[in-house]
Order: structure tokens, then sequence, then C-alpha cells
């Protein structure tokens, strides 16, 4: 694996169904991109939480259920799965509480970037080599890469 291979990312629910949903668009190219290139993380909250969102039922009419289990079991197969110590897991950094899980992954497994939309999480600063970063913002850095 070259070293830009070893590259791991958290990205985020929001993102993650975005990607899900449309073909186009930075969500779904800088997915395609971090699978081509290194490795989503996960931890058992924020796999959790991506599973419960993409089974509500307003999906239902844009992906089959089918569809979702198939996505849910190729995302979790291809992951870097990590445990979260208790001691970080017990640490607040974001504005929204239900938002620590993805930094608390991120930091669990030494990711330098946490991919997301959302406003709460790029709020946060950048801490121990975690760069949080939108979708066009990974998309840029993973092209400057080259």
């Amino acid at each position: 694996m070259s070293a830009e291979a070893a590259l791991r990312a958290v990205v985020d629910t929001n993102v993650w169904i975005s990607a899900f949903l449309t073909k186009v668009g930075a969500p779904a190219i800088v997915v395609r991109r971090i699978l081509e290139v290194g490795q989503p993380a996960f931890s058992e909250a924020t796999f959790a939480e991506l599973a419960t969102r993409l089974w509500l039922p307003k999906f239902d009419r844009y992906v089959s259920l089918e569809d979702r289990k198939a996505l849910l079991h190729d995302a979790g197969a291809v992951a870097h799965w990590v445990e979260v110590p208790a001691g970080l897991a017990a640490r607040t950094f974001c504005r929204d509480a239900q938002d620590d899980k993805f930094i608390h992954a991120a930091l669990a497994c030494g990711a330098p970037w946490l991919i997301t939309g959302d406003r709460d999480l790029l709020a946060f600063p950048s801490q121990s080599g975690l760069r949080i970063l939108t979708p066009a913002d990974a998309l840029q850095r993973l092209e400057a890469r080259h």
C-alpha cells in the first residue's frame, strides 16, 4: 500500500447519505476517492448513526431497502474499524455533543481528516493533526496530492 493509500478519513453521516443518493457532486466524488486512495474509518457509534439514518422511511423512494442493506454492508466491509477508548469517548469537543462521536473516531484512529457538511463540526478547530473539511475541500486536497 502506498503512502497515499494509507489515508484514513472519518466521513460524516451527511456525506455518506449524500453520496448514496446521488452519484454526482462533491460528497459522492470524495467518498469514491477515499475508497480509491485510502480507507474510511468508523466507530460503532458513527456506523450506528449512518445505519439509523439510512433506514428512515424518507429514503424509501430514493433507495430500495435491498440497496441500503448492500450499501451499509459494503461500507462496513471496507472500513477501518476503531474502538474509541472510554477516556476519549467521555470528552466533549463540539458545540453539538451529538457530533462528538465523529471527532472521537477520528482522534482514536489518528485520521488526519473528518469530512463533513455539518456546520457544528466545521466550526471545530483543528486539533491533534485532525482537520475538519467539507467534501469540496477534501477533494481539492486529494487532487493536490497528484
